[in-house]
């Protein structure tokens, strides 16, 4: 290729970020290339030397593996001078929302000018963190210029390729799921996605453009947030009707054709927050995008519909609501996982304090040093569960059908609520 990049067999990889997007991308490319997987992190580092993983997302066996391979490599680091030697850069750090909902690139600026001090003619640099359509090359390719002097697709190149990671899903993994690529040039293109098609069993996708790739990421999530928001309404409607979601989901759900998306809490570091991203850039050509941001309304606003009919539940009780004790079963954006980015259940939470219940938050998986750091909450162990006027469950974790309930309920008179119909139906008082 007329490019300067080496060939692959001759390539060093920095992996930008050791999360969960970063660390699997990390361990599977040192099966096959010497790696080194920067983060600015010391404590994660360290746990990674010694080949644990908090977050779940990679078998210790294959960390440790890895670590000791002799042909290739894996060294995690914290210190940017280990990774100048690297040729390919490939960036995986959060691209979180702010607290008015616009993007927050500052992670993905301060990577890039971190890339940028050891930059040198032929490098690669490769964005899988999710942006909007031109955020690659309108946003990070400035960074990369002004900090290493150098000229974009002259000295050094880009490529684009979505993460597709689904923490805690262990059958959709990140080589069994097909990978969108992208490149600034063709040839650039091309060797992108022949790194990427050497590590993805699924096969790659090499899209025309790095905006086309970053459009399929955004859209990916904002169709499926836009899919909850209708069920989510839908709970709205049937919960004034009198009638169970879950069962009309099921009935109608008989057609072949009907998509069955199930109610409840959006959070997560993709589908709560990507949309934002993509209306973001809608808005700064002109256009106001009204289906995207409906939905997001209708899902952000899910907490307080499920703390409002918790307290509803205890005043048909005859509870007293202020004061009343309540336990919320899980605090992870999600079933069977540790990761608390951009969780939900936070809002349930605030809004029971609003209306002056004493609440308790129980989650056998999240990290109580990181939920505390977080979202200044101290979860409670499962040796201090006392007995509850109502019990909220917001989470599918597999633990909690182990739980013996009677012992957790303050009396007959508990309510109990399921936003996730994962408990039977006649051992509750309201679900989504």
């Amino acid at each position: 290729m007329s490019t300067q990049i080496l060939p692959l067999t001759q390539s060093k990889i920095a992996v930008i970020g050791l999360g969960y997007v970063g660390l699997p991308l990390a361990v599977e490319l040192a099966k096959k290339y010497s790696v080194i997987g920067y983060d600015i992190k010391k404590e994660r580092v360290k746990e990674l030397k010694e080949g644990k993983d908090h977050t779940l997302e990679v078998e210790e066996s294959d960390l440790q593996r890895v670590l000791k391979e002799n042909r290739h490599s894996f060294l995690p680091s914290s210190n940017v001078k280990d990774i100048q030697n690297c040729n390919i850069y490939i960036v995986t750090v959060p691209t979180p929302i702010d607290d008015i909902k616009r993007p927050d690139l500052r992670q993905l600026k301060k990577a890039s000018k971190a890339v940028a001090s050891v930059l040198k003619k032929g490098d690669l640099v490769i964005y899988e963190s999710t942006t909007y359509p031109g955020c690659t090359e309108e946003d990070c390719v400035p960074v990369l210029e002004k900090g290493s002097g150098l000229k974009y697709n002259l000295d050094f190149y880009c490529g684009y390729s979505p993460e597709r990671i689904n923490p805690g899903d262990k059958v959709n993994t990140l080589v069994s799921i097909k990978k969108v690529t992208s490149g600034s040039t063709p040839e650039v293109a091309n060797y992108v996605d022949e790194l990427y098609a050497s590590i993805i069993e699924a096969g790659t996708h090499k899209a025309s453009s790095i905006k086309v790739a970053e459009a399929s990421k955004a859209i990916e999530n904002a169709q499926r947030d836009v899919n909850i928001s209708f069920v989510n309404e839908l709970a709205l409607i049937f919960d004034r009707l009198g009638i169970d979601t879950t069962e009309v989901l099921e009935a109608a759900g008989t057609k072949w054709n009907f998509l069955k998306y199930k109610p409840g809490l959006v959070g997560g570091h993709c589908i709560g927050v990507d949309p934002y991203y993509l209306a973001h850039k809608a808005e700064q050509l002109g256009y106001h995008p009204a289906v995207i941001l409906s939905g997001r309304r209708v899902n952000d606003n899910m907490g307080m519909f499920v703390a409002n009919k918790v307290v509803k539940l205890l005043i048909n009780r005859g509870k007293v609501v202020k004061g009343s004790k309540a336990l919320i079963l899980g605090f992870t954006f999600k079933e069977n996982c540790p990761d608390i980015r951009n969780t939900r259940v936070i809002d349930i939470y605030k809004e029971l304090i609003q209306f002056g219940l004493d609440v308790s938050v129980y989650d056998p998986w999240a990290s109580c040093k990181e939920v505390r750091e977080e979202y200044g909450l101290n979860l409670t162990p499962p040796q201090a569960l006392g007995q509850y006027d109502a019990i909220i469950l917001t989470v599918g974790h597999e633990e909690f059908k182990q739980l013996d309930w009677d012992a957790i309920k303050a009396n007959g008179h508990t309510v109990i609520f399921d936003t996730k119909s994962f408990l039977p139906k006649e051992m509750v008082d309201g679900r989504l």
